[in-house]
Protein backbone atom coordinates (compact mmCIF):
# COMPACT_ATOMS: atom_id res chain seq x y z
CA UNK A 1 0.00 0.00 0.00
CA UNK A 2 1.07 3.62 -0.61
CA UNK A 3 1.73 6.34 1.94
CA UNK A 4 -1.21 7.75 3.86
CA UNK A 5 -0.57 11.26 5.23
CA UNK A 6 -2.99 13.30 7.32
CA UNK A 7 -2.97 16.97 8.27
CA UNK A 8 -4.29 18.11 11.64
CA UNK A 9 -4.63 21.28 13.68
CA UNK A 10 -6.99 23.80 15.16
CA UNK A 11 -8.91 26.54 13.39
CA UNK A 12 -6.80 28.83 11.22
CA UNK A 13 -3.61 26.78 11.53
CA UNK A 14 -3.08 26.58 7.76
CA UNK A 15 -3.31 22.81 7.38
CA UNK A 16 -5.60 22.93 4.33
CA UNK A 17 -3.19 25.25 2.55
CA UNK A 18 -0.26 22.96 3.32
CA UNK A 19 -2.18 19.81 2.34
CA UNK A 20 -2.89 21.37 -1.06
CA UNK A 21 0.75 22.44 -1.41
CA UNK A 22 1.99 18.90 -0.72
CA UNK A 23 -0.56 17.49 -3.14
CA UNK A 24 0.58 19.86 -5.90
CA UNK A 25 4.22 18.98 -5.33
CA UNK A 26 3.68 15.22 -5.36
CA UNK A 27 1.43 15.57 -8.44
CA UNK A 28 4.39 16.87 -10.44
CA UNK A 29 6.29 13.63 -9.80
CA UNK A 30 5.59 10.14 -11.07
CA UNK A 31 3.82 9.24 -7.83
CA UNK A 32 0.03 8.84 -8.08
CA UNK A 33 -1.67 10.89 -5.37
CA UNK A 34 -5.11 12.08 -4.29
CA UNK A 35 -6.18 14.82 -1.88
CA UNK A 36 -9.31 14.45 0.21
CA UNK A 37 -10.76 15.87 3.41
CA UNK A 38 -12.89 15.22 6.48
CA UNK A 39 -15.69 15.49 7.18
CA UNK A 40 -16.68 15.07 3.56
CA UNK A 41 -14.90 13.65 0.55
CA UNK A 42 -17.95 11.70 -0.67
CA UNK A 43 -21.52 12.77 -1.53
CA UNK A 44 -22.78 11.46 1.80
CA UNK A 45 -19.83 12.96 3.62
CA UNK A 46 -20.52 16.41 2.20
CA UNK A 47 -24.10 16.22 3.48
CA UNK A 48 -22.78 15.30 6.92
CA UNK A 49 -20.27 18.14 6.74
CA UNK A 50 -23.01 20.69 6.14
CA UNK A 51 -25.00 19.34 9.09
CA UNK A 52 -21.95 19.44 11.35
CA UNK A 53 -20.89 22.97 10.49
CA UNK A 54 -24.32 24.60 10.18
CA UNK A 55 -25.24 27.06 12.91
CA UNK A 56 -28.72 26.26 14.21
CA UNK A 57 -31.03 27.33 17.02
CA UNK A 58 -31.32 23.64 17.87
CA UNK A 59 -28.05 22.48 19.52
CA UNK A 60 -26.40 19.32 18.23
CA UNK A 61 -25.61 16.72 20.87
CA UNK A 62 -21.89 15.93 21.19
CA UNK A 63 -22.71 12.25 20.67
CA UNK A 64 -24.74 13.03 17.54
CA UNK A 65 -21.77 15.07 16.33
CA UNK A 66 -19.45 12.14 16.98
CA UNK A 67 -21.62 9.67 15.07
CA UNK A 68 -22.06 12.04 12.12
CA UNK A 69 -18.28 12.35 11.85
CA UNK A 70 -17.89 8.58 12.11
CA UNK A 71 -20.53 7.88 9.46
CA UNK A 72 -18.85 10.30 7.08
CA UNK A 73 -15.53 8.59 7.76
CA UNK A 74 -16.86 5.12 6.99
CA UNK A 75 -17.90 6.25 3.53
CA UNK A 76 -14.62 8.05 2.89
CA UNK A 77 -12.50 5.08 3.91
CA UNK A 78 -14.55 2.58 1.92
CA UNK A 79 -15.07 4.70 -1.20
CA UNK A 80 -11.84 6.67 -1.43
CA UNK A 81 -9.00 6.04 1.00
CA UNK A 82 -8.66 2.27 1.14
CA UNK A 83 -9.19 1.68 -2.61
CA UNK A 84 -6.61 4.36 -3.41
CA UNK A 85 -4.01 2.90 -1.06
CA UNK A 86 -4.62 -0.58 -2.43
CA UNK A 87 -4.04 0.85 -5.92
CA UNK A 88 -0.66 2.18 -4.69
CA UNK A 89 -1.85 5.79 -4.73
CA UNK A 90 -0.64 8.16 -2.01
CA UNK A 91 -3.48 9.63 0.03
CA UNK A 92 -3.29 13.09 1.60
CA UNK A 93 -6.23 13.77 3.91
CA UNK A 94 -7.14 17.08 5.51
CA UNK A 95 -8.26 15.80 8.96
CA UNK A 96 -8.83 12.18 9.99
CA UNK A 97 -9.34 10.21 13.20
CA UNK A 98 -7.14 12.44 15.36
CA UNK A 99 -9.49 15.36 14.72
CA UNK A 100 -12.27 13.38 16.37
CA UNK A 101 -10.16 12.69 19.43
CA UNK A 102 -9.16 16.36 19.60
CA UNK A 103 -12.55 17.97 18.96
CA UNK A 104 -15.11 15.52 20.27
CA UNK A 105 -12.81 14.02 22.91
CA UNK A 106 -10.65 16.72 24.41
CA UNK A 107 -12.92 19.52 23.21
CA UNK A 108 -16.41 18.13 23.94
CA UNK A 109 -15.39 15.80 26.74
CA UNK A 110 -16.56 12.48 25.28
CA UNK A 111 -14.65 9.50 26.67
CA UNK A 112 -11.45 8.99 24.65
CA UNK A 113 -11.63 5.19 24.76
CA UNK A 114 -15.16 5.33 23.37
CA UNK A 115 -14.03 7.57 20.52
CA UNK A 116 -11.04 5.33 19.80
CA UNK A 117 -13.30 2.28 19.57
CA UNK A 118 -15.62 4.11 17.17
CA UNK A 119 -12.65 5.34 15.11
CA UNK A 120 -11.28 1.80 14.87
CA UNK A 121 -14.65 0.48 13.74
CA UNK A 122 -15.21 3.25 11.20
CA UNK A 123 -11.77 2.83 9.64
CA UNK A 124 -11.42 -0.94 10.14
CA UNK A 125 -8.14 -0.15 11.84
CA UNK A 126 -6.68 1.93 9.03
CA UNK A 127 -4.35 4.60 10.43
CA UNK A 128 -2.14 7.11 8.65
CA UNK A 129 1.61 6.68 8.25
CA UNK A 130 2.30 10.31 9.11
CA UNK A 131 0.30 12.95 10.97
CA UNK A 132 1.37 16.53 10.27
CA UNK A 133 0.20 18.83 13.06
CA UNK A 134 0.35 22.57 12.46
CA UNK A 135 0.31 24.01 15.95
CA UNK A 136 -0.61 27.63 16.56
CA UNK A 137 -1.87 29.63 19.54
CA UNK A 138 -5.65 29.61 19.64
CA UNK A 139 -6.01 33.39 19.53
CA UNK A 140 -3.85 33.67 16.41
CA UNK A 141 -5.69 30.90 14.59
CA UNK A 142 -9.13 32.32 15.30
CA UNK A 143 -7.98 35.80 14.30
CA UNK A 144 -6.88 34.38 10.96
CA UNK A 145 -10.35 32.96 10.39
CA UNK A 146 -12.04 36.27 11.18
CA UNK A 147 -15.59 36.74 12.39
CA UNK A 148 -17.38 36.63 9.03
CA UNK A 149 -19.35 33.47 8.21
CA UNK A 150 -18.02 31.44 11.12
CA UNK A 151 -19.18 27.83 11.32
CA UNK A 152 -20.41 26.07 14.46
CA UNK A 153 -16.93 24.99 15.58
CA UNK A 154 -15.29 28.35 14.94
CA UNK A 155 -17.91 30.02 17.13
CA UNK A 156 -16.95 27.97 20.17
CA UNK A 157 -15.24 29.79 23.04
CA UNK A 158 -11.51 30.06 23.63
CA UNK A 159 -11.59 27.38 26.34
CA UNK A 160 -12.93 24.80 23.85
CA UNK A 161 -10.26 25.59 21.28
CA UNK A 162 -7.55 25.54 23.93
CA UNK A 163 -8.64 22.05 25.00
CA UNK A 164 -8.49 20.95 21.35
CA UNK A 165 -4.96 22.32 21.00
CA UNK A 166 -3.80 20.67 24.22
CA UNK A 167 -5.32 17.40 23.05
CA UNK A 168 -3.41 17.50 19.80
CA UNK A 169 -0.14 18.16 21.60
CA UNK A 170 -0.77 15.29 24.02
CA UNK A 171 -1.40 12.88 21.15
CA UNK A 172 1.69 14.07 19.30
CA UNK A 173 3.82 13.72 22.41
CA UNK A 174 2.60 10.16 22.94
CA UNK A 175 3.58 9.03 19.43
CA UNK A 176 6.46 11.24 18.20
CA UNK A 177 7.55 8.77 15.56
CA UNK A 178 4.29 9.15 13.64
CA UNK A 179 3.64 12.84 14.27
CA UNK A 180 5.43 15.83 12.77
CA UNK A 181 4.66 18.98 14.79
CA UNK A 182 5.35 22.28 13.04
CA UNK A 183 4.87 25.83 14.28
CA UNK A 184 1.94 27.06 12.21
CA UNK A 185 3.10 30.66 12.65
CA UNK A 186 6.22 30.04 10.55
CA UNK A 187 6.33 31.39 6.97
CA UNK A 188 4.43 29.16 4.55
CA UNK A 189 7.55 28.27 2.58
CA UNK A 190 9.38 27.19 5.73
CA UNK A 191 6.47 24.95 6.69
CA UNK A 192 6.41 23.48 3.19
CA UNK A 193 10.15 22.80 3.38
CA UNK A 194 9.85 20.91 6.65
CA UNK A 195 6.97 18.83 5.36
CA UNK A 196 8.79 18.10 2.12
CA UNK A 197 11.89 16.96 4.00
CA UNK A 198 9.94 14.47 6.11
CA UNK A 199 7.86 13.13 3.23
CA UNK A 200 10.91 12.71 1.01
CA UNK A 201 12.56 10.58 3.70
CA UNK A 202 9.49 8.37 3.87
CA UNK A 203 9.30 8.03 0.11
CA UNK A 204 12.94 6.97 -0.06
CA UNK A 205 12.26 4.32 2.54
CA UNK A 206 9.31 3.05 0.52
CA UNK A 207 11.49 2.75 -2.57
CA UNK A 208 14.03 0.70 -0.68
CA UNK A 209 11.45 -1.91 0.33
Amino acid sequence: MALFITFEGGEGCGKSTQARALYRRVSTSSIPVILTHEPGGTPFGEQARRSLKRISNSPLSPLAELFLVAASRVQLVEEVIRPSLEANTMVICDRYTDSTLAYQGYGRGIDLDTIQAINDTATMGLSSDLVILLDIPVEIGLARKGSARQDRFEREGLAFHQRVREGYLKMAGADPGRWLVIDGALPKREIQSRIRERVDIMLRRENIK
